[in-house]
């Protein structure tokens, strides 16, 4: 079962959560998808509530998305195993399939393609309407130097060298799984 929200009224908790870590699921055929993610923006843009996540190049939620531009935000609400975002900030969908090694349970969205995560309940489905390539030029050198150093394999897990792309998703719903 699925509880409408209104978006807005959880804002506060989606934030929070976001900086600890929440997941963004993509879906390319029947190849389902995970990836742990601490940098988004929720907000209004052309009139629409939107989700703004960033990927980097490498990886392979990158692909999912610039193949079916689609994706669920799946944001802890309650009890969860803290392992699941552990193992899908460290483990890539090119040689791990996420879903099941981690037995998670897949539920159906209603306006995309993409499936929800039951056990991380708070659900943002989303559409991507836009999507830009950072230009490194316009990244303080602060920032360029702290997120994006050059002297790490991009090929790593972990590797920081490659920059995002900004995937603009608009909510086309909200809910929480029951």
């Amino acid at each position: 079962m699925k509880t409408e929200i209104e978006l807005f009224d959880y804002t506060n908790h989606i934030m929070k959560e976001l900086q600890k870590g929440v997941l963004v699921t993509t879906k390319d055929g029947d190849k389902v998808n995970s990836m742990t993610i601490s940098w988004g923006t929720l907000g209004i843009e052309w009139g629409k509530p939107i989700f703004t996540t960033f990927v980097r190049e490498n990886r392979f939620t990158k692909h999912q998305l610039d193949k079916n531009p689609e994706f669920t935000v799946n944001i802890p609400y309650g009890e969860f195993d803290k392992k699941i975002l552990g193992f899908c900030g460290t483990k890539s969908g090119h040689q791990v399939d996420k879903i099941k090694e981690l037995n998670l349970t897949l539920e159906n969205s209603d306006s995309i393609s993409v499936p929800a995560i039951k056990e991380l309940p708070l659900t943002l489905e989303c559409r991507v309407i836009y999507k830009q390539k950072q230009d490194p030029d316009a990244i303080t050198k602060e920032n360029r130097e702290k997120c994006y150093p050059q002297d790490v394999d991009s090929s790593f897990h972990g590797s920081n060298k490659d920059y995002h792309t900004a995937y603009y998703g608009e909510i086309l719903r909200a809910y929480i799984i029951e």
